[in-house]
């Protein structure tokens, strides 16, 4: 939540190496980058992965660590990211900014005010590597900030297509209307307190014309999730609209690559179908990881070709 409601995450596709103070209502940010370059919104999406799969573990009554290890597919695939070989490049980079990026605050977490520095992450491991280089495995230690606010359950969930926003000012105008205007009807924000929470560093003429332009696309396609966005000209406001209430789900369940032998099988049971396309929309509808993803994902394709057979 703290990182929705302050800028920590650069919005440039640039390396950033500027050191960034922000003060909003007595909370004060400085934001300190390595030299690969500040932590960017899309950087975010690893820690949301890590987030919502320790908020799953402890919602089914599990004991959680700062330690979190995941498969490097699973993460690209339910963060909509490329799982060709510059995802992988990309997701290491993403690490490095993770750790090199400091924060110094006195942002209340756990009911506690502490002003200290740290980083997003205290330590990144690739446990396992294929010949190619790709990583198969990740080992993430979150740092005890980031861990507290887990804990204590200071995470909101999010509309599984914001990994599908490209830009990164969506992004974060998407953040700052699910923390703010969350499942109320409607929240405001005058252009000028958005782009200060946003972190934007383009100057206002410039800022002005990317939201319009944003609001413009969500007029025509209603891209952004959950909310839509108006501009109010006569108060020089933008307004969030909350669609349909807030769907409150964690990002996309996902399975672990399957074993390849089962495709074979998957190919007897819908003879004349591409078994690989059949695996995308499975995975586009699991609702929830499965124990055995070979015979979950069977079924679906048993259940493809009847409802396919049906429709005919």
């Amino acid at each position: 939540m703290a990182s929705m409601e302050h800028p920590i995450f650069s919005l440039s596709t640039k390396p950033d190496t500027r050191v960034r103070e922000y003060e909003h209502n007595g909370i004060k940010i400085a934001i300190k980058p390595s030299v690969d370059g500040l932590a960017t919104v899309h950087d975010r999406d690893v820690l949301i992965y890590c987030i919502s799969q320790l908020m799953t573990a402890l919602n089914d009554g599990k004991e959680v660590s700062q330690t979190v290890r995941f498969r490097a597919f699973d993460m690209l695939v339910a963060t909509n990211r490329n799982t060709a070989g510059t995802g992988y490049s990309q997701l290491k980079a993403a690490l490095e900014r993770l750790a090199g990026t400091r924060i110094s605050t006195n942002i209340v977490t756990g009911g506690r005010e502490v002003f200290r520095t740290f980083g997003l992450i205290e330590s990144a491991e690739v446990v396992r590597e294929t010949r190619d280089g790709r990583m198969q495995e990740v080992e993430i230690k979150l740092s005890d900030w980031v861990f507290n606010a887990i804990r204590s359950k200071e995470v909101l969930t999010l509309h599984r297509d914001y990994f599908r926003l490209r830009k990164p000012l969506e992004r974060r105008i998407y953040e700052l209307a699910r923390k703010h205007c969350g499942a109320q009807k409607e929240w405001r924000i005058g252009l000028g307190l958005l782009q200060k929470k946003s972190g934007s560093n383009s100057t206002q003429r410039e800022f002005r014309r990317l939201v319009l332009n944003i609001v413009r696309e969500d007029h025509s396609h209603a891209h952004i999730p959950d909310y839509r966005i108006t501009y109010d000209e006569i108060d020089d406001m933008i307004i969030f609209t909350n669609r349909h209430g807030v769907k409150l789900v964690l990002p996309q369940a996902v399975a672990p690559q399957l074993d390849p032998d089962v495709y074979e099988t998957a190919r007897m049971l819908a003879a004349g179908f591409d078994v690989h396309h059949l695996e995308r929309e499975w995975r586009a509808w699991l609702p929830e990881t499965p124990h055995n993803p070979e015979a979950a994902f069977l079924g679906f394709c048993r259940k493809w070709v009847l409802n396919r057979k049906n429709a005919e």
